[in-house]
């Protein structure tokens, strides 16, 4: 691990006033800023270790916990402080009853001990396990810009096939960013002058592209202070469903987020968010649109499963995954459609 600075904020305007000091505003907006900043570091603290993220910085917002550690919920929904605990989140039992699909999430992601640790604002943003990524003796455009992409041709079992580019197809491993794209949740963030701004979820990551390293819309030292879920009648019926080669702890092979509003059998509406095989957490709203205002049967949920992965780009051992995927997100939709609502 290289040698940091560390310094500890105690309120917002102190953490950017940290991380502009230490250069955040001078680099690019992702891993290669100078400025880190720290929360449970259950994600950054690894990657440092490694040598694959070398901050010269790291602003500790741990102190902010009075005002972005809230759980509030409200006729409009879900709003969620930035450092709020992944278990703290999970054990809610307002989430449990009401939220499914996120407690779902919640509970089948990392360890307990992981969960205690991590903040939603850090795991949302956690960052690929790709092994070439991982592997500073490797070339990994998303680590160093123009080297090369080795999963390309290596060991990419456990990679993306949608979303991805001839770049990069490294796949976003996280479970509770499905949940989020799915339920069309907003992301509240602070950035430079004190600018505060709303973004949709689901632009808060970029597709890989050609500039894989640049994997968020943040800009550099934006400070993710929160998250907004909003309220819907797809709600009633949700679930979370992760597929992975351990039931313990292991990242997924495929997941999906579903919610469904249904009449007397027929799709309303309906929320849908793929993982585990995706460049970034993946909202299918091909698939949304198959289902809706027809009745939820298996034929039904395989037309919806196919328009999901119809784009679905394999390479080598990557073959199986969008058979795998059609077949997770069937399965889904079938068990929620069965939930009393």
């Amino acid at each position: 691990m290289n040698p940091f600075s560390y310094e500890r904020a105690g309120s917002e305007d102190a953490a950017l006033r940290a991380a502009h000091a230490h250069g955040a505003w001078r680099g690019d907006a992702h891993a290669r800023a100078p400025a880190q900043y720290l929360a449970g570091g259950t994600n950054l603290l690894d990657l440092m270790k490694i040598g694959v993220m070398s901050p010269t910085a790291l602003v500790d917002i741990n102190d902010l916990q009075p005002a972005l550690g809230s759980i509030e919920i409200d006729d409009q929904g879900l709003r969620l402080g930035a450092l709020v605990r992944m278990a703290d989140l999970a054990d809610h039992a307002d989430v449990r009853r009401d939220w499914r699909v996120v407690h779902d999430a919640l509970w089948q992601a990392a360890s307990p001990q992981l969960r205690n640790m991590a903040s939603l604002g850090g795991n949302v943003l956690q960052r690929t396990r790709c092994n070439y990524f991982r592997d500073i003796s490797w070339p990994c455009n998303k680590r160093r810009p123009g080297s090369g992409c080795a999963a390309l041709d290596g060991v990419n079992r456990r990679l993306a096939v949608l979303g991805v580019s001839e770049h990069c197809i490294a796949n976003y491993p996280g479970d509770l960013a499905i949940a989020f794209a799915a339920l069309g949740a907003q992301v509240e963030t602070l950035g430079g002058g004190g600018h505060r701004r709303t973004i949709a979820f689901e632009d808060l990551h970029r597709l890989p592209g050609d500039t894989p390293h640049r994997e968020t819309n943040l800009e550099p030292g934006e400070l993710i202070t929160g998250f907004r879920i909003p309220r819907g009648p797809w709600l009633h019926r949700s679930l979370y469903l992760k597929v992975r080669d351990r039931a313990s702890y292991d990242f997924a092979l495929a997941s999906a987020a579903v919610a469904l509003d249904l009449h007397d059998g027929v799709v309303a509406d309906a929320r849908i968010g793929l993982g585990g095989l995706v460049a970034k957490p993946w909202r299918s709203r091909e698939a949304e649109a198959i289902l809706r205002g027809r009745p939820l049967d298996e034929s039904a949920a395989r037309r919806a499963a196919d328009a999901a992965f119809a784009a679905a780009v394999v390479h080598d051992e990557t073959g199986f995954k969008p058979e795998l995927g059609r077949r997770t997100l069937v399965r889904a939709l079938l068990e929620a459609a069965a939930q009393e609502a």
